[in-house]
Parts: C-alpha cells; sequence; structure tokens
C-alpha cells in the first residue's frame, strides 16, 4: 500500500483493485503497445508486395514475440527512460524496440519498417482495445458472473419465504424475498449477455485514416485489407472509415454497458440496506470488527453502503467516457488522450464495489421471526387478492367493500377473516383467502 497516494485504489484499497493492473496500468499500457507494434512488424515482412521486407524466419518472429512475452519492469523503466527525452509516449515505445529488434540477428537493417507509416493513434487504440478487452474477460466479466450466480442462489433458497412489499414506502401486496432476489440477478444477466458480445473497434490507416503514407511508399498494397486483416488478428472488430483517430464509440458503448451494471448493483444495495433496516436480513458478526467508534451495539451495512458509494465513482467516470470520448474536433484533437487515461480507474472504482457487495452477501441472514411479524401486522395487503377473487364470482362493488374495510385503517388478521367468513364466496374460496391472513 502506498500511503502517499491520491488514489484510494493505488492506497487503502490497492489489494482490492489487484487483479486489473495487469490490464490496466501504465504497465499494461506499455506491454500493449509493445505487442501492436511488434505484431504490426511481423505482419507488414508477411506482405509480398513490400520487397525491401523479406519474410521473417521462424526464429526472427520467435525472438520479436519473446520482447512482448518477456516484457517486464526493466522494460518499462527503459521507456520512461526515452519518454523524458521525447516527451512522446509512443515514440518512446518504437525507439525502445529500435534497440531491442537490433539485437535479432538479421533485423538491423529492417529497423526502418518498425512504426512504418503509422500515427499513434493507430498504436493506442489497438493498445487500449487489447487492454479493455483483457480486462473484461479475466476480471470484470468472472466478477458479474459469481454476483448473478450468488443472486440465484439466494433466489432458489429463499424462493418460499413470504414478505412485505412496500410500493411507495407503504405495505402492499406480499412478494417473495427469492423472487426480489432473482429480479436482480435477471437484470443483470441480460447485462452480462451484451458484455459478453461486445467487441473492441480497431483503427488503422495513418495520419488521418486513409493510408496516405504507406499507399505512397507501396501502392501496390491493399491497405484497407491489411489493416482489416492485421485488427482482426488482434481480436478487434475493423473500423473502415475514420478520421486520425478511432471514434471511440465502442469505448462509449462499453461505458454505457457498465453505468447500466453499476446502476443496478446500486438499486440492489440500497434494497438490501433497506432490508436490514427492516429486520429482514441480520448481518454475521465478523470477530474484533467495529460498527461504530461510540455505540458498541451497531452492526452497520457498510458494505452495501461503501458499495453503493463506489458504484456512483465509477459512474461517473462511465459516463464521461461515454459523453467526450466520442467528440473530437475535425481530424483530431489530443483532449481524449488524458481521458483514456483513467479507464483504469472506473474499471477499479466498479470492482472495488463488486468486492464490497460479495463481502457484504456473505454476511447476509434471513431473519424469518421478524419477517412473519412484520407481515402479520399488516393483514390489508391481502386486499387485493380478495377482492380480485370476488370480481371473479360476479362482486360489483369488491374493489369498494375493500377500501372500505382497509384504507388508511389498522385492521387486526381476526377482524381481517371475520370479513372474509361472511363474504357471498363459496366455503372453499373463503377457507383459502383464510389462510392468506
Amino acid at each position: 500500500m502506498d500511503f502517499m497516494a491520491l488514489s484510494p485504489l493505488d492506497g487503502r484499497y490497492a489489494s482490492h483493485v489487484e487483479p486489473l493492473r495487469p490490464h490496466l496500468s501504465e504497465d499494461a499500457l506499455l506491454r500493449a503497445r509493445t505487442e501492436v507494434e511488434v505484431r504490426y512488424f511481423i505482419a507488414l515482412s508477411q506482405e509480398a508486395a513490400i520487397r525491401e521486407f523479406p519474410k521473417l524466419s521462424a526464429a526472427q518472429t520467435k525472438a520479436l514475440l519473446a520482447i512482448v512475452e518477456q516484457f517486464g519492469s526493466a522494460d518499462v523503466r527503459e521507456i520512461k527512460r526515452i519518454e523524458k527525452t521525447t516527451n512522446h509516449d509512443v515514440k518512446a515505445v518504437e525507439y525502445y524496440l529500435q534497440k531491442r529488434i537490433a539485437k535479432i540477428p538479421g533485423l538491423q537493417s529492417r529497423l526502418a519498417f518498425i512504426h512504418f507509416g503509422l500515427t499513434s493513434e493507430d498504436v493506442n487504440n489497438l493498445a487500449y482495445g487489447l487492454l479493455v478487452h483483457r480486462a473484461l474477460s479475466d476480471v470484470i466479466r468472472p466478477s458479474l458472473r459469481k454476483c448473478i450466480a450468488d443472486l440465484q442462489g439466494m433466489a432458489r433458497r429463499w424462493d418460499r419465504i413470504r414478505l412485505l412489499s412496500l410500493t411507495h414506502g407503504q405495505p402492499a401486496t406480499p412478494t417473495t424475498l427469492g423472487k426480489e432476489m432473482r429480479v436482480f440477478a435477471d437484470r443483470l444477466e441480460r447485462q452480462f449477455l451484451q458484455l459478453k458480445a461486445f467487441k473492441m473497434q480497431g483503427k488503422f490507416g495513418g495520419a488521418v485514416g486513409n493510408y496516405a503514407a504507406v499507399s505512397t511508399a507501396y501502392p501496390d498494397v491493399r491497405w484497407p485489407q491489411f489493416g482489416a486483416k492485421f485488427i482482426r488478428s488482434l481480436g478487434l472488430a475493423p473500423l473502415a472509415n475514420t478520421t486520425q483517430i478511432n471514434p471511440h464509440d465502442d469505448l462509449a458503448e462499453v461505458s454505457h454497458m457498465l453505468v447500466r451494471v453499476n446502476t443496478i448493483l446500486l438499486d440492489f444495495s440500497r434494497d438490501v440496506w433497506f432490508y436490514i433496516s427492516r429486520g429482514v436480513f441480520t448481518q454475521r458478526v465478523v470477530q474484533g470488527e467495529i460498527g461504530s467508534s461510540t455505540m458498541p451495539h451497531k452492526v452497520n451495512p457498510i458494505d452495501f453502503e461503501n458499495a453503493e458509494g463506489n458504484l456512483g465513482i465509477s459512474n461517473a467516470l462511465f459516463s464521461h467516457f461515454a459523453e467526450k470520448l466520442p467528440i473530437s474536433r475535425l481530424q483530431r484533437d489530443l483532449s481524449d488522450s488524458t481521458v483514456q487515461r483513467n479507464i483504469g480507474v472506473a474499471f477499479g472504482y466498479h470492482l472495488l464495489a463488486m468486492r464490497s457487495l460479495q463481502k457484504g452477501m456473505g454476511k447476509l441472514a434471513v431473519d424469518r421471526g421478524a419477517i412473519a411479524r412484520e407481515l402479520a401486522l399488516h393483514p390489508e395487503v391481502v386486499a387485493e387478492a380478495v377482492q380480485i377473487v370476488l370480481r371473479k364470482h360476479g362482486v360489483h362493488d369488491a374493489y369498494e367493500k375493500l377500501k372500505a374495510l382497509t384504507r388508511g385503517k389498522k385492521v387486526t388478521p381476526e377482524a381481517f377473516r371475520t370479513f372474509i367468513a361472511a363474504l357471498p364466496l363459496p366455503k372453499g374460496e373463503r377457507d383459502r383467502l383464510s389462510k392468506l391472513v
């Protein structure tokens, strides 16, 4: 933990977001840029029309890929050292690769093909595409999948627990605790499937997206087809027409998806908070943990409160990404660059919230006695069912009969059963309704 860190993600909460560091840190970005540059270098050698760059041997290709596979902290330090001079992050990667590739036998005369005809955005957007895909695949989707599975398990275990509903904050027709958990599981499942199908896009084509430089050097190469094939080889979806930059509609799309996920989880956090407040849930006491510095009895729902706060921060960032990143002045401006560097922060607060929710959900226990007592205090909530059964049997003023009995009044279970016993219904129907009270 870095006690001098400005962001709590790198300080207090560093261990909670550790799984994202290999995907969305500065280290990860430099590695991904290196990977794009190396794979592009290899792809150029495989294009027969580029006669000045013969096809690489198997040994040369293996040595090039080893640069990516063995990329580590020493490589990061070297690139950052070069960047102090260049004041340009992608150019620093190019110069770093010139030194590394020069050591591979037979490639010293091919160094001019590193970053050949590329603009920085060709490298950056593909690198970010790789990082986002891997973060979603390795961290975000598995975390969400577990949350959904936990909710589905709760739904199965609690499906028969009858629960007082509150609509507008007032007692309403009973539900079941399991069904309420299933509501959130189903909502999240829909978003999970969209996240699973999502694919980042890739831009390739030089300074203004028209392959001008490379087409001048090699007019016989079908560069749009070459670029599309290269982008697909990285697992990304090719963009046919762009300016200098990827328009970031893909980042806007995934941001909106995660805003929806976060919002559903925020809704869940608040509902559980209220269930704890009502006594529906109790929380397992952790030995040695303190709820309040002055009130010894407190067991506060802090995991759900922390989740709510961190989901809000994540949503604020993702919402800004979705609104800002797709907008660029004419063929490009640089305002997207500094914003993109915070993608890891938005993902980090999402993951931090998920960790809080998982911890909180693991502490929950159902207080069946409290649930039963709460229901017993409000027999009037079966009024909807009773008046519908009356309508079924042709009682035209059913709603008005129940309204006169219950609206704004405190009705005891005994009084409600007496009312039911006098209804113009078959005995079987009256007996069935009495059991609901």
